[in-house]
């Protein structure tokens, strides 16, 4: 059986992302977009996302890709998957338009007898509604992650796959691809698939809920949040891959999108949403550690304050800043004077007290304190050395543990850091 080809219509974050890795496994891959600017930059080997191994893999991988603004040619596909990325209000409602959009225009161009697949996340009941032959029609649940996106696409843990009927076989042409990636392949009803990635991100968001609540106890009580995580991964029922790590709440938009749906669906279904709403608003309080430590630190002290920042990015290895830690807390200080470096995020302004940098050193430049927000790798090689020479002040807020607490204390700073109390300099 020779194989099939495959079309990706939309080719923001998810699409790109998806389709290099579907070229990886050995497969002709089309890749529509309706902007001929974004084609160009894509056919001279320029991702417009920050993706670790993608522009690697766009050039190891160029002659099974055909980057394209024409969308007719998706008419050439086997199976065509609808993946452009969905935006999210504040609230985490989803906006689908630009889906419906995508759809409408894929599907008017392709073959009848093609397989359409839906990877954009959307909310149970969307797929079902679709006008296209059922036998043909599926949903795949998404299991790319920002910032380690081509190494979920190319090695995902397994693929949930929306059905009108999962006890009928899937298509040979779409097994043969699933079959590809050498994962556990999970059809189910559209809707049960839909509702899987929530769920899949609502225990995701129970973790972090709970680690984060635990390590403010941790703070204000004088215990090691790091201390107690081992004993967590011994426990069976928690084990070695539970996200027990602490961090500032939840950001980047696909798991309060998720949050967002399951509490409209309680409301709908009436039934009881109380515990989400819960961690809705743990996250929100979350948000707000730093600005705590800033205030207690630096603020009830000292009136003008240089306030050096480090990172943008909501995560490290993206140039996302949807629902960022560090724009939060900007918003909160935007009187101050800011001094602010991120290796990815592109220029953003929040007025005059608000200064972009190109380096990590420059922001220590007369800072009277340093907070470090977002846990970029290069962020590790600072030298304790660099803060003491060019530092006005010896505060750092480092939430995520990325300088060497041991090195600070012992050259006169204090130091605040997620799930352990403040700790006083050294004498």
């Amino acid at each position: 059986m020779s194989k099939p080809v495959i079309g990706f219509a939309g080719l923001t974050h998810l699409g790109l992302n998806s389709g290099v890795a579907c070229a990886a496994r050995g497969f002709k891959v089309i890749g529509f977009h309706d902007s001929p600017e974004l084609i160009a930059k894509l056919n001279s080997g320029i991702p417009h996302v920050t993706e670790p191994q993608l522009t690697e893999s766009m050039a190891e991988y160029k002659e099974r890709i055909t980057y394209t603004s024409d969308i007719t040619s998706l008419s050439a596909c086997d199976i065509v998957y609808i993946a452009v990325d969905v935006p999210t209000n504040d609230k985490g409602v989803s906006d689908l338009s630009s889906v419906e959009q995508m759809i409408a225009l894929a599907s008017g161009s392709m073959n009848q007898n093609s397989i359409l697949v839906i990877l954009c996340q959307v909310p149970p009941g969307f797929t079902r509604q679709l006008n296209w032959h059922k036998d043909r029609l599926f949903y795949q649940v998404e299991t790319l992650i920002f910032g380690r996106a081509m190494d979920r696409a190319l090695n995902p843990e397994r693929y949930i796959i929306g059905c009108d009927n999962p006890n009928n076989p899937l298509p040979k042409l779409f097994t043969q691809l699933l079959e590809t990636y050498n994962c556990p392949i999970l059809p189910m009803k559209y809707e049960s698939a839909e509702l899987a990635k929530i769920s899949i991100n609502m225990f995701l968001v129970s973790s972090v809920s709970t680690s984060n609540s635990i390590a403010e106890i941790c703070e204000n009580i004088g215990a090691n949040w790091f201390e107690i995580i081992p004993a967590l991964r011994l426990d069976k029922r928690i084990g070695n891959f539970a996200y027990l790590t602490p961090g500032l709440g939840i950001s980047g938009g696909n798991l309060e999108r998720d949050l967002t749906t399951f509490l409209e669906l309680s409301e709908k279904h009436h039934t009881d949403g109380g515990v989400v709403a819960s961690w809705v608003s743990n996250s929100k309080y979350r948000k707000g550690w730093a600005w705590q430590k800033l205030n207690e630190l630096v603020l009830t002290k000292n009136s003008s304050p240089r306030i050096g920042l480090l990172g943008l990015a909501y995560k490290e290895n993206t140039h996302s800043i949807k629902n960022s830690p560090a724009i939060a807390l900007i918003e909160k200080i935007s009187d101050n004077h800011i001094v602010a470096y991120d290796p990815a995020v592109e220029e953003i302004s929040f007025g005059g007290n608000f200064t972009r940098v190109k380096s990590a050193l420059e922001v220590l430049d007369g800072a009277d304190v340093l907070l470090v927000m977002t846990p970029w790798a290069e962020f590790k090689n600072i030298k304790t050395s660099d803060l003491v020479a060019n530092m006005k002040g010896k505060i750092v807020i480092d939430p995520y543990g990325i300088l060497s607490e041991a090195e600070l204390l012992r050259n006169g700073f204090r130091y605040a850091t997620l799930g352990k109390p403040i700790k006083e300099p050294l004498s």
